[in-house]
């Protein structure tokens, strides 16, 4: 056992006290209360860590081995915190659905370096046709697999789909941004440093439902508290895409629209006269402080295991419901990040 915790221990203190487990200690909830906004931000701030993704995939076999092992029953004599970072280090990397492991670029754990990057360049480049064109392709590769790899359970999406929703949400991007770059030419230039957050908005408008459509079509599954599977709802995949959406505006907001006011007034002091090699690492490393925050606290706005009441649901689904021996007042499913 102990060669399996010691893959874990690289990524996390283990400074804090070891208590043996609690008999009814559930490994399977995370580990603060997902009901309350500030357990969500806290389980976000360590599944978003950065310093997650330079786990190896040792690293990652050796936590998921431990908790198999745990679940089985093989692994009893154990410390809450040694179970506690082998659970965190699996969440970063693991699907929580379908239990594969996920494609690195797409991990919530690559986030802030991967988006500080790309959103810096964005607005240090956004005068530019070619470089609109570029960053705006770039930025759309990247939330599009970030979308395939954190959709709603178990669903297939096919090569055509992908390709589809890739098309539509960079087009979208790009009509936005050169769009609004052409009528701002006239505007005040924190005007058009504003223009990336909008095009970004808009493109995550189509890009999220765009790929995760066979989840509209088709409906996304839900379950009871105790994991019983209903049926597929369309009216939970619609909800759950909408939150998703607002929490991925909301995660870039802060960057894209305090930081054009930051540069702006530096600009106009000039400060990129004298230093012009400033603009885009100030820009980059701006974000990724910012994002560092926005982006935990932003997935936490609402939860993944989202609830919705039976009497909201499709008819078909409602007289399901009613069948059961115990009608549940409120059903789960989830809604991906």
């Amino acid at each position: 056992m102990s060669n399996i915790v010691k893959f874990v221990q690289p990524i996390y203190d283990s400074s804090s006290t070891m208590t043996l487990l609690h008999p009814k200690f559930n490994i399977e909830e995370p580990r603060f209360d997902q009901g309350t906004y500030w357990g969500r931000a806290k389980h976000f701030f360590i599944t978003t860590n950065p310093l997650n993704i330079l786990a190896t995939t040792e690293q990652l076999e050796a936590a998921k081995n431990l908790l198999d092992k745990y679940k089985s029953g093989e692994v009893k004599n154990i410390s809450e915190d040694e179970l506690w970072k082998a659970k965190q280090l699996y969440d970063s990397a693991y699907h929580p659905d379908t239990g594969e492991k996920m494609f690195l670029p797409g991990r919530m754990a690559a986030q802030v370096p991967f988006n500080m990057v790309i959103t810096g360049c964005m607005m240090t480049f956004y005068k530019t046709t070619p470089a609109v064109v570029f960053w705006q392709w770039f930025n759309q590769s990247f939330n599009a697999t970030v979308n395939y790899t954190n959709r709603s359970g178990d669903t297939q999406i096919s090569t055509n789909t992908v390709a589809t929703s890739y098309c539509a949400a960079t087009g979208g991007a790009l009509f936005t941004a050169l769009g609004l770059n052409s009528l701002v030419k006239s505007l005040p230039t924190l005007v058009g440093r504003l223009v990336p957050f909008v095009a970004c908005s808009a493109a995550n408008c189509i890009n999220i439902p765009m790929m995760r459509r066979l989840e509209l079509e088709n409906g996304t599954m839900l379950e009871t508290e105790d994991g019983q599977q209903l049926g597929l709802s369309k009216v939970a995949a619609r909800e759950g895409i909408a939150m998703v959406t607002m929490s991925r505006i909301a995660m870039a907001m802060p960057g894209m629209v305090l930081i054009p006011i930051i540069m702006n007034k530096l600009d106009a002091r000039g400060l990129f006269r004298r230093f012009p090699r400033a603009n885009a690492p100030m820009q980059v490393g701006l974000c990724g402080v910012i994002l560092m925050f926005s982006t935990p606290l932003c997935c936490a706005i609402f939860e993944q295991r989202a609830a919705i009441k039976p009497a909201r649901l499709e008819y078909e689904l409602q007289l399901k419901i009613k069948e059961l021996s115990k009608t549940p007042d409120v059903l789960y499913y989830n809604k991906g990040l």
